[in-house]
């Protein structure tokens, strides 16, 4: 991995993985999927591997956390980035293989919706690495059945823009509940229960799956769509979080 500095970071409330991705030459940085109440964590983190951050990036509008992108930015002086088709806030929107350039290395952002309109899959070419968000997950995959959910349009994207990857690239998600780390393309299109069936059986094992309700959606999605809050870690703010009280106005 020669001329990247990476770090995976977990919350466990919301189980959500945070990636670091720095330009060991230049130094600049990207953030992907930042929850709003470790924005102090993740700053000290890219302070501490003497990395300027650049970019802060949702692979799509969340809704079981509230984004720290708007709070780095206050820390940082980065720039926000999230899909056009979210229809969120931020500083700069990305479609459908535009690219995100930090020093010398270079994100593909590839749309993959079907959990919600405005997800990408964010792919590091030179290093075998893709951030699938809630696209896919290991040996799993986003529900489909509310945000704009459609199974039939997820299981596309996924096998049109990340099962089509090479297979020893390394998939990276947004989420994990039971303690997994990464896993492989190759894996996902063996042993992924879901996305290994045919379109027909995925679409019924999508619709279901018994969910419960998002604990945090009433909350996570009104900030989320106005890039999150802009201060860092407020206490009003993290304690309205906390009892689940959406944004003023």
């Amino acid at each position: 991995m020669s001329g990247l500095v990476f770090r995976q970071l977990f919350d466990s409330t919301s189980s959500t993985y945070t990636y670091i991705i720095g330009c060991g030459v230049t130094r600049l940085a990207a953030i992907i999927d930042p929850v709003y109440e470790k924005v102090s964590r993740d700053v000290k983190m890219i302070s501490e591997l003497n990395l300027q951050l650049k970019y802060a990036l949702n692979t799509h509008c969340h809704a079981d956390h509230v984004t720290g992108t708007a709070a780095l930015r206050t820390a940082t002086g980065c720039q926000t980035i999230i899909s056009k088709a979210s229809a969120a806030k931020a500083d700069l929107f990305l479609n459908d293989n535009e690219k995100v350039k930090i020093g010398n290395l270079e994100l593909e952002a590839r749309s993959t919706p079907g959990h919600t309109d405005g997800c990408m899959t964010f792919v590091l070419h030179s290093h075998g690495m893709c951030f699938t968000g809630d696209a896919l997950m290991i040996r799993a995959c986003g529900r489909t059945d509310f945000q704009q959910g459609d199974a039939r349009r997820l299981y596309h994207s996924v096998h049109s823009r990340v099962f089509s990857l090479p297979e020893e690239f390394s998939v990276y998600p947004a989420h994990d509940y039971q303690g997994r780390t990464q896993s492989s393309v190759r894996e996902e299109k063996l042993y992924n229960p879901r996305l290994t069936k045919s379109e027909e059986e995925f679409a019924t094992i999508m619709e279901n799956l018994g969910l419960r309700y998002p604990a945090k959606i009433d909350v996570s999605v009104p900030w989320n769509m106005r890039c999150g809050p802009t201060v860092v870690e407020d206490k009003e703010i993290l304690a309205d979080i906390a009892a689940n009280k959406p944004p003023a106005n």
